[in-house]
């Protein structure tokens, strides 16, 4: 019973990896990922972070809140509220704060130095891009986690010492829905992000409780400075 059970799941992998290795179907995930994409206005999800250091053999670990309104070109808005570790990024579309509230101090800069810096991950949340435009894309080694759900690797085509590569993973339910459909089932199809620096460091975040196109008041990405805080400015 045991060996017919091995050589089952053995089968049901070839199957799925036979399956997989077709391009329209390729096509199908992606497209699923910016149809969707191109359908959100805002978004409100919780979020679990565990971040890596390699040369350190260390983990830690955070989450919070993330909030997402898109705007036009660079315009887009976002906000990171951590409870763990106690943070917050903002940004307005135009400046980004990073306040450090342990510490009183707030790091100030223009989003361009933000994105400047490699930060394309952050870009595509933000609605700042389409990942077949700035990325090569093909099926992770394992083409599917054991949920079902597809995984994306995809490689910076311009190099980028913060980000060698980013792993998607894609709601099955809603590739599903748009070939049987023509339009995905939710503008945020993403399940869990992964970015792999080139230090050979990850980050990964999941999201759940994900919201979208609730109506979102621009006012939640305009950072208050509190008194008694130190402002560092990098220009």
């Amino acid at each position: 019973m045991k060996v017919a059970r091995i050589v089952f799941s053995s089968l049901l992998f070839i199957a799925a990896t036979a399956t997989f290795s077709l391009a329209a179907e390729l096509s199908q995930v992606v497209k699923t990922l910016e149809q969707g994409y191109a359908t959100l206005n805002d978004l409100k999800a919780d979020f679990s972070q565990r971040s890596t250091i390699r040369a350190m053999k260390r983990e830690e670990k955070g989450g919070g809140e993330l909030f997402i309104k898109k705007g036009s070109a660079r315009d887009a808005m976002f906000r990171f509220n951590y409870t763990k570790p106690k943070q917050q990024i903002v940004s307005n579309g135009k400046k980004v704060w990073y306040y450090l509230p342990d510490q009183k101090q707030v790091m100030v800069m223009d989003i361009s130095q933000m994105f400047e810096e490699g930060n394309v991950a952050l870009n595509y949340l933000a609605g700042l891009g389409h990942v077949s435009k700035d990325f090569s894309i093909t099926f992770a080694d394992k083409p599917r986690d054991a949920q079902g759900n597809y995984v994306l690797e995809l490689t910076p085509k311009k190099k980028s010492p913060a980000l060698a590569k980013l792993q998607l993973v894609i709601e099955a339910s809603a590739v599903e829905q748009l070939i049987s459909h023509g339009q995905p089932s939710t503008p945020f199809p993403i399940v869990s992000s992964t970015v792999f620096d080139q230090g050979g460091n990850t980050t990964r975040i999941d999201y759940s409780n994900v919201k979208t196109n609730k109506g979102m008041d621009s006012s939640k990405f305009t950072f208050k400075i509190p008194a008694g805080v130190e402002v560092v400015k990098n220009k």
